[in-house]
């Protein structure tokens, strides 16, 4: 039987390395934080899918998307909460829930209990961990 962290996208680090940008790179497969405010999604308001930046895994659809004010692209929800895997991450000093591509466990960013909708989280996303596919 197969473990249920084991993800489905694996490749080394030397081919992750070679297909992504150093910055993707920093932030999907290092969990590092881009600066706030500078992400190329954040104001993005066409209707469309937001994927994982390294695997194309669906994620987000555009009216889960709501500005926030954090500097980062947030979500009321994930489409599937099934690619997404939450861990408890105590890094910095902060107790916070890290949020990760199911399929090939990169870094995507945090959920907070502060958000609007029904469920009240606000997944915090780094624009660099995220594709987007426009849809009509």
């Amino acid at each position: 039987m197969k473990n249920q962290t084991t993800p489905e996208v694996q490749k080394s680090e030397a081919e992750w390395r070679e297909q992504l940008s150093p910055e993707q790179y920093e932030v999907l497969r290092e969990a590092a934080t881009e600066r706030p405010f500078t992400g190329a999604l954040l104001k993005n308001k066409d209707t469309g899918m937001y994927t994982c930046g390294a695997c194309g895994a669906e994620l987000f659809r555009s009216d889960a998307k709501y500005d926030s004010g954090c500097g980062w692209p947030s979500f009321t929800h994930p489409d599937t909460q099934q690619n997404v895997r939450l861990l408890e991450d105590a890094a910095h000093g902060m107790r916070r829930t890290e949020v990760r591509c199911k399929q090939c466990d990169s870094h995507l960013g945090h959920v907070f209990d502060d958000g609007p909708g029904p469920e009240g989280t606000r997944y915090c996303i780094n624009s660099l961990a995220l594709g987007f596919q426009k849809q009509p």
